[in-house]
């Protein structure tokens, strides 16, 4: 059985008007590897997006395709997650829900929170505007998610081209810090988002796509400190 025949079966009782949210509490389940934790995240993960793109009032075509590049959805079942997609929109529940079902199969691994934030900031400038109520969406899952300030900054930075960038926050160091710190931090961004290292983590080969834009980001903040320094 595929993982989208698991969510079907899983929502089967959205037919009959439950919400998703009453589902989640039918897959509280250990945190460790099973079918329901991934159909939960899945579920968790296309309900935050819909309501992300929904955050500026409007949900673009753009933004839907945006959501498919980032969260990998097979072509075969398109129909059925674009289903799942339109169900969220719809489910009264708020999106902190979904947040905090996403935080709480995830807490302990703080790379997966991330990656879904940069994921959702993709979605949300995919249609060449970024709002102020997609701002404060975003800003709020961080939150909920246990991401910094300073780390939602730097994402932001990556994506919104006009959001102050601060290479210390990118490279998630204090103003005092020194240069050989700097070097120190730089590296270990670099090391972190190598393809091989991400394929290890079992990101899908779409997100990578993320990960070579948070090296850029990585490489001209540490150019820049440097640069800085020489002067």
């Amino acid at each position: 059985m595929t993982i989208w025949s698991r969510i079907f079966e899983a929502i089967s009782a959205l037919i009959q008007g439950e919400s998703l949210s009453s589902v989640f509490e039918r897959l509280r389940n250990p945190p460790e590897a099973c079918p329901e934790r991934t159909v939960a995240f899945t579920i968790a993960v296309i309900a935050l997006g819909a309501k992300m793109a929904k955050a500026d009032g409007e949900v673009t075509r753009n933004e839907v395709s945006a959501f498919r590049e980032v969260f990998h959805v097979p072509p075969e079942e398109e129909a059925n997650a674009a289903r799942v997609f339109n169900l969220a929109r719809q489910d009264v529940a708020g999106y902190d829900v979904y947040a905090q079902k996403i935080r709480a199969m995830f807490n302990d691994d703080s790379n997966v929170l991330t990656d879904v934030l940069e994921g959702l900031f993709h979605v949300s400038v995919s249609d060449g505007a970024y709002h102020p109520r997609e701002d404060a969406f975003l800003a709020e899952v961080a939150r909920i998610f246990g991401i910094s300030d300073r780390c939602f900054r730097a994402v932001r930075a990556r994506y919104v081209p006009d959001a102050p960038r601060d290479p210390y926050d990118i490279l998630g160091l204090p103003h005092t810090a020194t240069i050989e710190e700097a070097r120190s931090a730089w590296k270990a961004a670099v090391r972190e988002n190598h393809p091989d290292r991400l394929i290890a983590r079992g990101v899908p080969d779409e997100a990578v796509e993320l990960a070579q834009r948070r090296l850029i980001a990585v490489n001209a903040a540490w150019e820049e400190i440097e640069a800085r320094e020489a002067a």
